[in-house]
């Protein structure tokens, strides 16, 4: 099978361009994880689906340290969402619709610690963040992808590229550690 070309779409997106099959495999893993790594926003998206249109949008999400993921769920019109770990580790967490941190909502997917993804029900706050360098992530969601409705950013949360959004990332990210998970390495002695 000829691996299909890869046409980018948009500066922090990039698509598969297959006919029938697509190949989810090391290189193309490891081209997204350099390819967020080199991203001012620290991650990017490559679509398998064809178009926003599509019913079934279905993705790689390469996320890397640092990178801020507003809070947000997907409420009107309502999807559900999942995501299964395929490199790295990440972070998952609910809030309340107050923004307080729903510690049963707390997820460390880490294959390592037999965890691989979680699935989201809609209307859900929700926000993920890597734990590990070149995390990447395979998600799911229904369509169609519209930008002006797919996501409710939490009214509570900073918009990315404000100043306080790594204030908050930061807050967020000790705020789920002090929950028994790994520390960061810097803390390591």
């Amino acid at each position: 099978m000829d691996k299909p070309q890869i046409a980018r779409i948009s500066p922090a997106a990039t698509r598969s361009c297959h006919e029938t099959v697509a190949l989810i495999d090391r290189d193309l893993i490891q081209q997204k994880a350099a390819d967020a790594a080199k991203s001012p926003r620290r991650r990017e998206i490559h679509n398998f689906h064809n178009d926003d249109p599509d019913t079934l949008q279905r993705m790689l999400n390469a996320v890397q340290p640092g990178s801020y993921i507003r809070p947000h769920r997907h409420l009107n019109p309502p999807k559900a969402e999942s995501i299964i770990l395929l490199q790295g580790v990440l972070a998952f967490v609910t809030f309340a619709d107050d923004g307080t941190l729903d510690e049963s909502g707390c997820i460390l997917i880490d294959p390592t610690c037999g965890v691989y993804g979680c699935d989201i029900r809609p209307g859900v706050w929700h926000t993920i963040f890597a734990l590990a360098p070149d995390t990447v992530a395979f998600e799911v969601k229904p369509g169609p992808y519209d930008p002006t409705v797919d996501k409710e950013f939490a009214p509570w949360s900073p918009p990315e590229g404000n100043p306080e959004a790594a204030v908050f990332l930061t807050d967020l990210e000790d705020r789920f550690r002090r929950l028994a998970l790994p520390t960061r390495e810097t803390e390591k002695t």
